[in-house]
C-alpha cells in the first residue's frame, strides 16, 4: 500500500540555480515517499518557506543570494526550528564540512554523489542518522580549525566580492573604522598581504 501525503517525508530544497532545482525536485518526486513542499532560490526564501510548509528535511547549497546555506541552517539552529538539514554542494572541503555541523546540519553530500544515492540519504537523515560524504568527513578533524569569527568572515565574504569599506559597513550596519578592524583581524589571522588574498585563502580552505 503505497503512503499517504501524511505518510511522505516533507522536502524543501534550496538552490540557486533553476536547472538544478528541477532536477533535484523531478528526482526526488520519482520516490513514493517523498514529497517536495517547495523551492527556493534564496536563503531568505527558503526560511520564509520552511516557516509556510514545516518540511521534515531541507536540501540546501551553500552560495545562494541573500543568505549562504550555511547561514539559513544556522539561523534554523538558532531558531530551534525542528528541520534537518542536508547541505549538497559541489565544495569538498573539510572546512565547510565542519561549519556545517557547527550550524547543525545531519547531512554534507556532494552534488556529483550517483543520483539514487539522495533520497536514501533523506530517509537516513529523517530518521535522526547522520550522512556525510566518507572522504570529508575523514578530513575535517584533521584540518586546522577555522580561526574567523563571524563577524570576520562576513565582512571579509564582501571585501572578496570587491566591496568597498563603506559599501560593507552600510550592508552590515557597521561602523566604516569596525569593518577596518574586523578587515585587519581576519587578513592577520589568514597571514595575507591584503583584503582581496586573505578572502583567496579562506575561500580556498572552506572558512568564507
Amino acid at each position: 500500500m503505497p503512503p499517504t501525503k501524511r505518510d511522505k517525508i516533507r522536502v524543501l530544497l534550496a538552490e540557486d540555480q533553476t536547472m538544478v532545482l528541477g532536477a533535484l525536485a523531478a528526482l526526488l518526486e520519482m520516490e513514493d515517499d517523498i514529497e517536495v513542499v517547495g523551492r527556493a532560490r534564496s536563503g531568505d526564501e527558503a526560511l520564509k518557506l520552511i516557516q509556510q510548509h514545516h518540511p521534515s528535511v531541507f536540501i540546501t547549497d551553500i552560495e545562494m543570494p541573500t543568505m549562504t546555506g550555511l547561514e539559513v541552517a544556522a539561523e534554523l539552529k538558532r531558531r530551534g526550528t525542528p528541520v534537518r538539514v542536508i547541505i549538497l554542494t559541489t565544495f569538498a572541503r573539510a572546512g565547510y564540512l565542519r561549519r556545517a555541523l557547527d550550524a547543525g546540519a545531519s547531512g554534507y553530500l556532494l552534488k556529483d554523489m550517483p543520483a539514487e544515492q539522495l533520497a536514501d540519504a533523506v530517509r537516513r537523515v529523517h530518521r535522526g542518522l547522520r550522512v556525510i560524504d566518507p572522504q570529508l568527513a575523514a578530513e575535517a578533524w584533521t584540518e586546522e580549525p577555522d580561526p574567523l569569527t563571524e563577524r570576520e568572515r562576513q565582512v571579509l565574504r564582501l571585501a572578496g566580492e570587491g566591496m568597498a569599506s563603506s559599501d560593507i559597513a552600510t550592508e552590515l550596519s557597521l561602523s566604516e573604522g569596525t569593518v577596518r578592524n574586523y578587515l585587519s583581524e581576519a587578513i592577520n589571522k589568514m597571514g595575507a598581504a591584503n583584503r582581496v588574498e586573505a578572502a583567496r585563502l579562506a575561500r580556498t580552505k572552506g572558512w568564507l
